[in-house]
């Protein structure tokens, strides 16, 4: 239900983004960026918005210990760098690329102006805000209230409910992630993602091919993370199967 939802709208926002792709980029410049280069710093002025054409880009703040904290990952037909529009202020955080990308860049001026002229586009952004406060809003809940283990879990949940599509009977998570960057997602040590991961490959639950996550039977890996949500998200599923 709720985790059905959510990838619903992930689908949805990008058949959307390409509807309006010849507008778009008409107001913007093309950038091509390589492998770990930066799309902007924090406390850079926020003076245009991005859109992402090809690749994956990282959102992330830095710990005054020099610890990466990454927020969210942007993937194709999403936007991001909008939040300092409002009040024109500095960058808060920072967007690099996981690999090769193509974004475009639109000056807020024109940005503003074609939100204004496009409703949908609008709403559109508006539902990827509201997906990524809500995701920053569980980080810090897990944070205060779960362990290491069950962050990790959790946040495997939130990726494959966003990310996943079932084969078979299983779910496959086609998002490429190192343990460093599940352990900066979920606030944890690479080791400890490792740790987590490695117990549940060897209770038969998941397994890893190629740094893409396979859910191997996803009610027991439902019984392994208390409160949460997935349980219905897996009883919709089996009944649509």
């Amino acid at each position: 239900m709720e985790l059905q939802h959510t990838r619903s709208t992930h689908d949805s926002h990008y058949a959307l983004f390409f509807q309006h792709w010849n507008a778009l980029s008409s107001i913007a410049n093309r950038l091509h960026l390589g492998r770990n280069d930066f799309v902007f710093h924090a406390n850079s002025p926020g003076k245009n918005v991005y859109a992402l054409l090809e690749g994956r880009i990282k959102l992330f703040r830095v710990s005054h210990s020099g610890r990466e904290l990454i927020q969210w990952f942007c993937f194709p037909g999403e936007v991001f760098g909008f939040a300092e529009i409002p009040h024109n202020g500095e960058r808060g955080i920072y967007a690099q690329c996981c690999s090769d990308a193509v974004v475009l860049s639109i000056p807020e001026r024109d940005f503003r102006h074609f939100i204004d002229t496009h409703p949908t586009f609008a709403i559109m952004v508006i539902e990827q805000l509201t997906l990524r406060l809500r995701t920053v809003g569980d980080m810090l809940l897990n944070l205060t209230s779960d362990d290491a283990g069950m962050r990790i879990k959790k946040l495997l949940v939130r990726l494959c409910a966003r990310f996943g599509h079932w084969q078979g009977d299983i779910i496959v998570l086609d998002v490429s992630l190192t343990h460093q960057e599940l352990a900066d997602m979920s606030g944890t040590c690479r080791q400890t993602v490792t740790s987590v991961l490695n117990t549940l490959k060897r209770k038969g639950i998941l397994q890893i091919e190629r740094q893409r996550i396979l859910i191997l039977q996803p009610a027991l890996f439902d019984e392994s993370v208390e409160a949460t949500p997935y349980k219905a998200f897996h009883d919709k599923m089996k009944s649509m199967g």
